[in-house]
């Protein structure tokens, strides 16, 4: 297995990158490719004491900011680091390509350089979230900002893939975030799904339909899969990133405030990194870009090393499951939508 990894990214720097993929190197069998500046990587990578021999440089000398405009980027930017990446995915010298830099780069030359899977019309970010219940996937979390009802059947297909083959969820129950759960509550994207789902999905289809989920259900695991437009989507993911963000910190202050409190935490600090390894994002590494002929893991731009190490990971999995694969055999079996 081949990862290509674009290095030059991230807001914390390539030497964070690097860091994570020796980690992820020195853990699995895979061959890396650290695409970026061949000088700096090679001169970070020779820090590493013994230098993991599944790592490689593929030298880019460009980089696409946060602030360059994706798909001008793209054409303006042959030789930057994620096209670079990209370009190797597509022929085949990569089997994944993990990014922590600009997602709407990362969208766009993806699409641009694989292309959709045939039947699907939009892609979308599958964001695993953390749930009493388990994990529960939240799609999309800001791939396809402005949706109809068919990109939200789309997405629920390849929701229930991705928490088949990465989760081993049998039958994932599919929710539709909503202001209520009652059939009768929601924008007109939302009624509209609502009733397309209840017309299309049936006792024999290979995910089930739970309706309408409120945001409070989510993490209380209402389902296994949510599908939301990508702007409702990705205010959920990042107010979720800021609750688990305050309550660590709430508690970490709280638990200080005493003195006399600090001989009680040893007993509970286990309990505590418990409770931090649940909710951080950088547990879960990255995301998936689904609905396009090829596997890209999007990871948060401030990620450390640890959590592209968690990125490589997902990336692993992704290819060793099928994901691509899977996906593109579910939707030709999948009955095609009406039209509205």
């Amino acid at each position: 297995m081949r990862i290509a990894v674009d290095a030059m990214g991230g807001d914390q720097g390539a030497h964070e990158v690097v860091r994570g993929v020796i980690d992820a190197a020195r853990r699995s069998s895979a061959h890396f490719f650290l695409v970026g500046d061949a000088t700096l990587l090679e001169a970070e990578l020779s820090k590493a004491r013994p230098r993991p021999s599944n790592v490689e440089v593929i030298a880019a000398s460009q980089i696409i900011e946060m602030c360059d405009e994706p798909v001008a980027a793209f054409k303006k930017k042959p030789d930057s680091s994620v096209v670079v990446a990209a370009r190797m995915v597509k022929e085949k010298k990569a089997d994944a390509l993990v990014t922590i830099g600009n997602t709407g780069a990362a969208m766009a030359v993806s699409l641009l350089t694989w292309g959709r899977i045939k039947g699907i019309d939009r892609p979308a970010i599958a964001t695993p979230l953390p749930s009493l219940a388990g994990t529960v996937i939240l799609l999309d979390a800001g791939a396809t900002p402005d949706c109809d009802p068919n990109n939200l059947y789309e997405f629920a297909v390849m929701g229930s893939v991705y928490a088949e083959c990465l989760f081993g969820v049998k039958r994932p129950r599919i929710g539709i975030v909503s202001n209520g759960e009652e059939e009768s509550k929601g924008n007109q994207l939302v009624k509209r799904t609502h009733a397309l789902f209840k017309q299309v999905i049936n006792s024999s289809s290979p995910f089930q339909f739970v309706g309408n989920v409120e945001g409070k259900d989510i993490f209380r695991g209402g389902a296994d899969v949510v599908v939301c437009d990508g702007f409702v989507g990705n205010v959920v993911l990042k107010t979720g990133e800021g609750v688990a963000e305050m309550v660590l910190k709430l508690i970490k202050e709280e638990l200080g405030r005493h003195t006399w409190m600090k001989p009680f935490l040893i007993p509970i600090m286990p309990a505590l990194r418990n409770l931090r390894r649940r909710i951080d994002y950088a547990e879960r590494g990255g995301a998936p870009l689904l609905g396009v002929n090829g596997i890209c893991i999007i990871g948060h731009g401030r990620s450390n090393a640890y959590a592209v190490t968690n990125a490589c990971k997902a990336a692993e999995r992704a290819v060793q499951q099928s994901v691509t694969e899977t996906i593109r055999r579910r939707i030709c079996e999948m009955p095609t939508p009406p039209p509205e």
